[in-house]
């Protein structure tokens, strides 16, 4: 077995979004730092959101305030960190009679606005939907309703930059490998792993962080830790159909039993409809959506859409589990959002695990670790520094993604309206080290299919821990929408002629 020769200040177990979160913010305070994922970066929970950096509106309802005051104040702090692929976003709320009241709506609203140190983004107003462009597409019963503002984010993109900036930073990012044991050894953590290649791994640190997700009691398992509170899993579907509307807003829609939907604009030429609130109990590599998700979600859209949604319409769909703190509610869509942080030295080694949370509150999650941690471990120095510093290719302004695609549209007038708009919003400004300045497909190594170049895919392998065809077409894109069987099959010889540059 490999032995590194120095032990590690911190071993972060789990590449999502927490993982990645406190990686980044360990390595930016000087720590020395592994990230250990069994799979690739977000493969699960953490690309399987609604997309969305939002405060939560339904929480108000069941009354976590301080949760969605946190989660409102993280909105405006991750769009300044990375404007380009997170971006402000319009939500239309239309009234529906005999469901939550006009007035508790606009209450709710009205909080929803206040709470959260709402800087930039717009107000709440009301509106008139056989006048505003929303109403179109929408039953003609529906003609009152509110605007309201939140974001959009690329989740899996998220999580890859943080780990991107943390191995900036000098941590360490290995995918693929499942730290299989752990146990406390002359006062440091070892972690006994193996990767899918059929490596073995010998790891020392000063302490373990436990973020592995919906996995997290499993991981306590395999480290023979008690955890301190249950866990509730929740899965969350969704489905994906050709666009359903022309304009830029979103909708929040209510249903008689009380959930709520999202119906969101996707990838140009979608729609984005979910999520479910499902209780789950099967192997978490086997979360899909069910029949009866996918017929509840089309119901569901069908009772405010003028054209009904089938099941025939969906073009693809993608579950999550969430990993929520069992709070003895009785319906999953009512189990709290919020997330508790458990911090155990009574081996001599610091064990801190993170149970829950969700996709907007992850940054401020990571610094209450870290902060936590750095009482313990004197090479974290400093105080939190992620609020301002921007992530990889997120430094231009929050305004600035029009001006960025002009100027790759000017330097670049080979690439079609679609390409630009992509790679404007997944890489930033860190597209110019790949664009170069190719005036051609043949400068970027060929053009592989809608708009995919052998440039930006060797970017994806030597800087992305890029592995296969799903990680290029799920998780740093969402190409696989476009690609057609023979298209995926250009792309995995392309794919297998790359070398990956970085280190095991």
């Amino acid at each position: 077995m490999p032995d590194a020769s120095q032990p590690y200040d911190v071993i972060i177990v789990g590449g999502g979004v927490n993982g990645a979160g406190v990686a980044r913010d360990a390595a930016g305070r000087g720590a020395r730092v592994l990230l250990i994922e069994q799979g690739d970066l977000a493969q699960g929970t953490s690309s399987a959101s609604t997309k969305l950096i939002h405060g939560g509106l339904r929480y108000l309802e069941h009354y976590e305030f301080a949760l969605v005051r946190e989660a409102l104040k993280e909105r405006e702090i991750l769009w300044g960190i990375a404007p380009h692929i997170i971006r402000p976003l319009r939500f239309v709320l239309p009234y529906r009679d005999g469901l939550r009241p006009r007035w508790l709506l606009r209450l709710g609203l009205f909080l929803y606005d206040h709470i959260g140190g709402r800087r930039k983004l717009p107000a709440t107003r009301s509106i008139d939907l056989t006048r505003h462009a929303a109403g179109a597409p929408l039953q003609p019963q529906y003609v009152r309703g509110f605007e309201y503002s939140d974001g959009w984010v690329d989740d899996a993109r998220l999580v890859l930059l943080n780990a991107r900036d943390a191995a900036d930073r000098g941590a360490r990012v290995k995918t693929h490998t499942r730290a299989e044991r752990m146990y406390v050894e002359d006062g440091l953590w070892v972690v006994e792993a193996a990767d899918d290649r059929g490596h073995s791994y010998r790891f020392t640190g000063k302490s373990l962080i436990n973020a592995a997700g919906p996995a997290v009691l499993d991981v306590l398992h395999r480290a023979a830790a008690p955890p301190d509170y249950k866990m509730r899993l929740v899965r969350g579907s969704h489905i994906v159909v050709p666009r359903l509307f022309e304009h830029d807003c979103a909708y929040f829609f209510q249903l008689p039993d009380g959930r709520i939907f999202f119906a969101i604009p996707f990838e140009r030429d979608f729609t984005l409809i979910g999520t479910t609130d499902q209780d789950h109990d099967g192997p978490l590599d086997q979360v899909h959506a069910s029949a009866e998700e996918i017929a509840y979600l089309c119901d569901g859209a069908s009772q405010y859409f003028r054209a009904p949604v089938t099941p025939a319409d969906v073009v693809w769909t993608y579950s999550g589990v969430r990993p929520l703190v069992e709070d003895g509610s009785g319906k999953p869509e009512a189990a709290t959002r919020g997330y508790r942080i458990d911090l155990d030295s009574d081996e001599g080694a610091p064990l801190l695990t993170i149970y829950g949370g969700k996709i907007t509150s992850y940054r401020h999650v990571a610094e209450h670790a870290v902060d936590a941690l750095a009482a313990l471990l004197p090479a974290l120095e400093g105080k939190c520094w992620t609020a301002t510093a921007p992530l990889p290719g997120g430094d231009f302004p929050t305004g600035g993604v029009a001006a960025l695609k002009s100027r790759y549209a000017l330097g670049h007038p080979f690439l079609p309206a679609a390409t630009v708009d992509r790679i404007a919003r997944a890489y930033g400004t860190d597209a110019r080290r790949w664009l170069g300045e190719a005036k051609d497909w043949e400068a970027l190594g060929g053009e592989i299919a809608h708009g995919l170049s052998v440039a930006e895919l060797r970017w994806m392998v030597t800087r992305e821990w890029t592995r296969d065809v799903e990680d290029v077409l799920w998780r740093r894109s969402k190409l696989g929408l476009l690609f057609s069987a023979e298209e995926v099959g250009r792309l995995r010889t392309r794919l297998g002629a790359i070398t990956p540059a970085l280190p095991a």
